[in-house]
């Protein structure tokens, strides 16, 4: 049976491909790691759980087209059988926002074809959103340990 060209074989393929993702010159670009997801992907994150390559493919295009900038760091990837696990370092600049840094960690689960077939991402979108807005920050983070720590 043929490899498919779109498959995902190791660790080093996987970084340089989601490197290219986000870029420092602007805006994101899926177009060349999209055809490493499974038809069936699962997605899920802090705000959404999304099913099929067309639900998918929408989420990124929504994400372009709101943000004006945003580059992603990559950091501790470990590639483990068929699991991707990192932690990264989302820089983003929404339309008339100053640029705000997101902290998180993501799961992806290959197929047997070597197809992103899950995505997990975690974060904390609202802690790490207030505490680049002046005067809000030290209030949630306050707020936070009051109630939960």
């Amino acid at each position: 049976m043929e490899q498919d060209q779109f498959a995902i074989r190791d660790l080093q393929q996987f970084i340089t491909l989601w490197s290219k993702t986000y870029n420092a010159e602007g805006k994101p670009d899926w177009s060349h790691i999209l055809p490493y997801y499974a038809e069936g992907i699962v997605f899920r994150d802090t705000i959404q759980e999304l099913r099929g390559i067309e639900a998918f493919r929408a989420m990124t295009e929504r994400l372009t087209r709101r943000s004006s900038e945003l580059e992603m760091r990559i950091v501790n990837p470990v590639m483990r059988d068929n699991i991707i696990s990192m932690e990264w370092e989302m820089t983003i600049l929404f339309a008339k926002t100053r640029r705000s840094v997101v902290y998180g960690a993501s799961r992806l689960k290959l197929d047997a074809q070597g197809k992103i077939c899950e995505q997990r991402d975690y974060y904390d979108l609202w802690g790490d959103i207030m505490d680049n807005i002046p005067g809000v920050g030290k209030l949630y983070r306050r707020f936070m340990k009051k109630v939960f720590g």
